[in-house]
């Protein structure tokens, strides 16, 4: 075991949790209309499913309203039809035979609170997963001392590395949580 290899390898992993957490944040509501609310739509056109994003543009001109224009005039209805039977979105879009029009619904207390709940739920299991990383990264450093490969003090010092590394990107996993907490509130 090389233990620059393991803390790169360590490093990597948690860059990837993080991203893959901003992912998911970036996809939960806030009130304000944004084109990633719908990049998880899949379209059925030409016979086969396809993003969103690849048969349509998406802009948002306005704070609740997103719209949707089809490169393909014909794909219209295959879009309304996707947005609509897209049940974790709860949105109703209507078109005009040349763009779709997704009016964004006013989130109440109750929706934003609850909204709230389910980022604290992704951040904890940003959580577990950067411990899962650790642990594992861990186990590494102490199966080497096993080996005899490296010493205890060496150990103790990758430890404390891999520590480093957690803690430092947990306070940018807490400092991205406030703020789309605070996207959330805001009335």
């Amino acid at each position: 075991m090389n233990p620059q290899q393991v803390q790169d390898q360590t490093k990597t992993k948690l860059a990837t949790a993080c991203a893959h957490l901003k992912d998911e944040l970036s996809k939960l509501r806030t009130g304000r209309a944004h084109p990633s609310m719908v990049d998880g739509i899949l379209v059925e056109v030409y016979g086969q499913n396809m993003p969103l994003k690849a048969v349509a543009g998406i802009t948002a001109p306005e704070a609740q309203l997103i719209q949707i224009t089809p490169f393909d005039p014909s794909n219209l209805a295959a879009i309304t039809d996707a947005i609509r039977n897209d049940q974790a979105l709860g949105l109703n879009p209507a078109d005009d035979g040349h763009v779709v029009r997704v009016q964004i619904p006013p989130l109440t207390q109750e929706i934003r609170q609850g909204m709230v709940r389910v980022l604290g739920q992704k951040v904890e299991d940003y959580n577990i997963a950067a411990r899962q990383i650790r642990h594992d990264a861990f186990h590494q450093g102490e199966q080497a001392e096993k080996d005899k490969n490296i010493g205890k003090d060496d150990r103790l010092r990758f430890e404390k590395q891999i520590d480093d590394l957690v803690s430092k990107q947990k306070t940018e996993v807490d400092s991205l949580a406030k703020s789309k907490e605070s996207e959330i509130l805001i009335l």
